[in-house]
């Protein structure tokens, strides 16, 4: 690939949030898909497009990108396994707004991870961003855990995503550049595929619902995918994190424009204080490292 302009990269990640950001919508126009068949179906969706897409550019030396990549392709097939079937099973238990927000917490623990990983310092202002956005999400989930543990089963569900994130993102930091990890999408898809294939039976999804879920494993998953992984080695860290945010905003509108699914005033409140202190925190270290 010809290395992109900084603004291309930056024009590109904002598409990559986007397409990432219809998954609540889509998953609420469903008619009758359960939540390990939704994950099932999008998962086998992905692993299609993913064989399609390595058959038809490389051929027959296509099952040898499965054997290339060592440690690092597997780490990283195994934690996109783990984001595609928790975000998925989340969002059959609690709102969008809920999982988004929830997920947003996935730069915070990137910095955390790094620091053992990568051996990069924790900042004091990381530290302190830490306490703020903890205490926004503990505020958000205050009244709903009292009143509906499906919306606590699904946060804690739905935090295996950033969990997962961060171990994947490092891995990507450290490995990405000297090994090809977009094959560990396919490890992922197919991984996702065959562990929720028998909790997913019998099927009750409609011919209208395998459609639905097929746009979403192409067109929220493995096109985007694919294009953050190949523009991680155009942006900075910081930026990449900064602007992944955007699928909470584009996500929650989505979900309260297209289907209905309004954020209760304390998940508004709770989340405009972890995004506010997620942007400038982001924001304040793409400043000290000098990122235009």
């Amino acid at each position: 690939m010809h290395p992109l302009s900084h603004r291309q990269a930056v024009f590109g990640m904002l598409l990559v949030s986007l397409m990432w950001s219809i998954a609540g919508f889509i998953t609420r126009r469903l008619d009758s898909a359960q939540a390990f068949e939704i994950t099932f179906w999008r998962s086998f969706f992905l692993a299609l497009a993913l064989a399609g897409y390595f058959a038809a550019v490389h051929g027959r030396d296509a099952p040898r990108l499965l054997t290339t990549g060592g440690r690092p392709l597997w780490i990283s097939g195994l934690m996109w396994n783990v984001m595609f079937t928790c975000f998925m099973v989340a969002l059959t238990l609690t709102t969008v707004a809920n999982v988004l927000i929830t997920m947003s917490i996935a730069p915070l623990l990137t910095a955390l991870l790094a620091r053992f990983m990568l051996g990069h310092r924790v900042a004091i202002r990381t530290w302190v961003a830490i306490v703020i956005a903890g205490a926004g999400i503990a505020w958000m989930y205050g009244n709903n855990i009292s009143s509906d543990g499906t919306h606590l089963l699904g946060t804690l569900v739905a935090l295996g995503v950033p969990i997962a994130g961060a171990i994947n993102w490092n891995t990507l930091q450290r490995s990405g550049k000297s090994v090809d990890l977009v094959p560990a999408l396919l490890i992922g898809a197919v991984i996702s595929s065959v562990t929720t294939l028998p909790f997913s039976m019998p099927f009750h999804a409609t011919h209208h619902d395998i459609a639905l879920l097929a746009v979403l494993g192409v067109f929220q998953l493995a096109i985007p995918c694919t294009m953050a992984i190949r523009l991680s080695r155009s942006l900075a860290a910081p930026e990449i994190s900064l602007l992944a945010l955007l699928e909470i905003i584009f996500g929650i509108a989505w979900a309260w424009v297209g289907a209905g699914e309004k954020p209760a005033p304390q998940v508004l409140a709770g989340g405009a204080l972890v995004l506010g202190t997620l942007a400038l925190n982001e924001a304040w270290g793409m400043r000290s490292r000098g990122v235009r």
